[in-house]
């Protein structure tokens, strides 16, 4: 079953507020945007907010524009099981617009703004956040579309997670993209854990340094 892209427009996409946007969000000085994986939604990550607990900070978890083809009301980001990606294009430039539409809704610069995902929403952090002025960049258990190009700003520091016995995504695909990012020039730490296609407790300690 191929993915509808007609009846799920990327124009518009929707995502879970934390905190609620009635709790003095003009107070927060940051903004963490969360991409979830492959047939998840908005809430599959939404618990990691309180349990970073990282102060003055909004977060926004984004529901990916499409329906899963084989999980009720599951998400997608593109077809995975294409080999073209189909409907990459069309969710980089739903992303995109909606990234640049969040300082308007927040008051919070893209300076201030971190991007970040888990997995395929991992993939779209990269290949989206290096175009875009940035504070930081996040992928967990993730990979790169295809070989990143040089950019002519600044890209924003970017941290790789990954998980020595995925199953999943082969923890050479982090290695490779760190070595293609680190060849266009982009800062990258790295760190791999004794774990799988997950986000354990370890990995989120480390992610929180990163951020703090």
């Amino acid at each position: 079953m191929a993915l509808d892209f007609s009846a799920h427009p990327t124009a518009d996409l929707s995502a879970i507020a934390y905190p609620d946007r009635e709790s003095s969000p003009s107070q927060s000085t940051c903004l963490l945007v969360m991409l979830h994986g492959w047939g998840a939604d908005a809430r599959d990550l939404a618990d990691l907010a309180p349990m970073l607990d990282l102060p003055n900070c909004q977060w926004r978890f984004v529901n990916a524009p499409f329906a899963h083809p084989q999980i009720p009301g599951g998400r997608a980001w593109y077809d995975l099981e294409s080999q073209t990606f189909e409907g990459l294009s069309q969710a980089k430039q739903g992303l995109r617009a909606y990234l640049l539409g969040l300082e308007a809704e927040t008051g919070i610069p893209l300076a201030r703004t971190v991007l970040g995902g888990f997995s395929q929403g991992g993939a779209m952090a990269l290949d989206v956040g290096l175009t875009l002025p940035l504070a930081k960049i996040f992928s967990l258990s993730g990979y790169l579309h295809f070989q990143p190009e040089l950019q002519l700003q600044a890209i924003a520091p970017i941290l790789l997670i990954h998980g020595t016995e995925d199953p999943v995504v082969p923890v050479r695909m982090a290695q490779q993209a760190k070595a293609e990012l680190e060849g266009i020039g982009a800062a990258v730490e790295y760190q791999e854990f004794p774990m799988g296609h997950a986000i354990p407790p370890m990995a989120l300690v480390r992610l929180k340094s990163f951020l703090s």
